[in-house]
């Protein structure tokens, strides 16, 4: 079997007979497996020879008993909860599809399972049921076990699995990270009889895996403000050496000089690349600190009498001969990042995400606003994913007529249409051969175009406009957007099948309103740039300019804070920015009307503002929902969730009738 493009992830079902040779000559050591047997299948026989799993077996072993299934169930409480929409949907999507959707843990054992009804009874004969593990050490290859094994995305067909009893299924599966530090905490899987093979449900749990992680990323998101929330007094009490841990025991915010302290101290904790220490969480064993804390440092973090983190408090003595030790405010980000300027931890994640996929070939789908930086990212996955020495071609399909997007795409051939160059012309995608072809806007690109890309990215093959003879490409797909595809799909703007194939994985960049912290660094970086290029000193900022500029909600995001920032250098007199050079925009802002930032810094709580920033976005939008979440840069159905849970539901809904009413 020749590798595929993408890893070798494909099986290939012509193959089984190959296959099923291979599987005998590999069991009676005759010699190698054929060429027809994908090296990532090799590698799990291997295994399972070393495990010495019995290649005869027909079923996986019996369940758990209800009881235990039921405890295992509460210990994965978190998983179950942000996958349970997800396994809602599956039960529809799936059903009379001949295949099941399966969640299982990271000991390969099955939490939930939905689908089609029909397919439950051969399930039941394997035990492909929940309470029954499914790891390589004892079922064999399959994509449970074996993409838990490899922590990647693996697609096992027929006669690739191990076990004879087995040979009969097809499954797909994909392992769930932590949003934080990509800790695998599941998997997900499609299995169905062999018949049911689809190419397309890589895809699938490709993307479920991803909209769980996006899930466990809001449910994050909101623990943690609760937890910066509830620490907020303890933060304040005099010492600048404090350290701020989750329930996981993973550090996420410290202040002052921590990081020289623990430094002075022999702590084996480098807080620009945290890691967890396990003793600090919730259910973990103070008997198991590292040696260099002390348990009289610590003080539990509550809200609503329960506790929801810890506080490290490290002893002030300590800090006379650290003072002039300088603090570090950026982490270090992968290679290939380093035109992103940011101490922002979200946007940090964000990086780090984009450079564990940056080494695989998989399409990327970037997320975030206009401004926010999509392209460098892009770049950045380029620079250091396996088509880094190829070239990077970059297209906005955003603003440009159909025709022109089509040429500008697929390229033409000499006398393709009139006006047309002689010779033709070489398009984007071509161009982009052995290495990276960035799409900007994709959801702008116009439906009747989207099946020929689709054409493309399945294939290989590209048609030049005009031309009947197939080219062979291969490049690494990057797409952007700064619309809520599964919207478009659901509105039947943007194809579904498409979006399976561009949105395999995909990143959110946070806008830079959600980051002011990055704003200072932004702006040193921003003047020290334009002062070499313009030939200028860099200016001293006066304290008033940074703080107005991070009052500022900057629509057009670091792009416009790029253009103010030599906007203003160019009308100084080169040795210092004071807050009479801002743009009118700016210098026209006053707190007063930035009622959210005045409710913070006035002491109400977060919820608080986010619930009054809501109500107001409707308003100003007239009750339009969508308008409403698009600029709020949420999701519709996290602004609805948000209405819930604020309980502006019914006030909402009532004015929106009432409004309806007038017209």
């Amino acid at each position: 079997m020749a590798e595929t493009a993408d890893g070798q992830r494909f099986s290939e079902p012509g193959n089984d007979a190959a296959v099923m040779a291979a599987w005998e000559h590999f069991l009676d050591g005759s010699g190698r497996p054929a060429d027809a047997l994908r090296s990532l299948v090799e590698g799990s026989w291997r295994r399972c020879r070393e495990h010495n799993v019995d290649p005869d077996k027909r079923s996986a072993p019996p369940p758990l008993t209800e009881s235990r299934l039921e405890s295992l169930r509460h210990t994965h409480t978190e998983l179950l909860e942000a996958s349970a929409p997800v396994m809602a949907c599956a039960r529809d999507f799936l059903a009379e599809t001949g295949t099941i959707m399966a969640l299982a843990d990271t000991r390969c054992t099955i939490l939930s399972m939905e689908g089609d009804t029909r397919t439950v009874g051969a399930a039941e004969n394997i035990h492909l049921l929940p309470g029954v593990s499914w790891s390589e050490r004892i079922c064999g290859t399959n994509a449970i076990g074996t993409a838990l094994a490899v922590g990647e995305p693996v697609q096992i067909h027929s006669a690739e699995h191990y076990c004879a009893g087995i040979k009969r299924w097809t499954c797909s599966a994909m392992v769930v990270r932590h949003p934080i530090d990509g800790e695998i905490l599941g998997v997900v899987d499609v299995s169905g009889l062999s018949e049911t093979y689809n190419r397309q449900s890589l895809a699938l749990v490709v993307t479920t895996a991803n909209r769980i992680e996006s899930r466990l990323t809001m449910r994050e998101t909101e623990l943690r403000l609760r937890l910066l929330e509830a620490a907020l007094p303890h933060w304040s009490s005099g010492t600048d050496s404090v350290v701020l841990f989750d329930r996981r025991g993973y550090p996420v915010k410290a202040n002052g000089n921590a990081q020289a302290v623990l430094t002075a101290l022999g702590a084996d904790l480098d807080l620009s690349r945290p890691r967890r220490i396990p003793a600090l969480a919730l259910e973990g064993d103070l008997s198991e600190l590292p040696p260099w804390l002390r348990p009289e440092w610590l003080a539990p973090v509550t809200d609503r009498s329960a506790r929801i983190g810890t506080l490290l408090v490290l002893p002030l003595p300590t800090l006379g001969r650290l003072r002039d030790k300088p603090a570090e405010a950026v982490d270090s980000l992968p290679a290939g990042f380093g035109n992103i300027v940011t101490a922002d931890r979200g946007l940090q994640t964000a990086v780090r995400k984009a450079g564990q996929l940056a080494r695989s070939k998989v399409p990327v789908l970037l997320l975030g606003e206009t401004g926010v930086g999509k392209e460098e990212f892009a770049q950045g996955i380029h620079q250091a994913s396996p088509f880094g020495d190829g070239p990077f071609v970059a297209l906005n399909c955003g603003g440009l007529s159909r025709e022109l997007l089509a040429s500008e795409l697929f390229g033409y051939v000499d006398g393709a249409f009139t006006g047309a160059r002689r010779g033709g012309v070489i398009g984007k995608i071509e161009a982009a051969n052995g290495g990276t072809l960035f799409l900007d806007e994709i959801g702008e690109m116009p439906m009747d175009l989207q099946p020929h890309l689709l054409r493309v990215l399945e294939q290989g093959e590209i048609y030049r406009l005009g031309e009947n003879v197939p080219r062979q490409t291969n490049f690494r797909l990057v797409a952007a957007t700064h619309r809520d595809l599964r919207q478009e799909v659901a509105d039947g703007r943007f194809r579904m099948d498409l979006y399976y194939r561009v949105a395999v994985t995909s990143i959110r960049i946070p806008a830079l309103r959600d980051r002011v912290g990055d704003i200072p660094l932004l702006l040193r970086h921003f003047l020290a740039y334009f002062a070499e290029r313009h030939h200028m000193p860099i200016p001293a900022v006066d304290d008033a300019v940074t703080a107005r500029l991070a009052r500022y909600a900057w629509p057009g995001n670091v792009r416009e804070l790029r253009n103010v920032v030599e906007s203003m250098l160019l009308v100084s007199d080169g040795d210092r920015l004071d807050i009479d050079m801002l743009p009118p925009e700016l210098d026209a802002l006053d707190p007063e009307t930035t009622p959210a930032l005045s409710a913070i810094a006035s002491g109400q709580r977060i919820s608080d503002v986010e619930a009054e920033l809501i109500r107001r976005t409707i308003a100003d939008t007239g009750g339009n929902l969508t308008r409403a979440a698009r600029q709020l840069a949420i999701a519709k159905s996290t602004l609805y969730q948000k209405l819930r849970d604020y309980g502006l539901y019914d006030e909402v809904m009532q004015q929106r009738s009432q409004r309806l009413g007038m017209r």
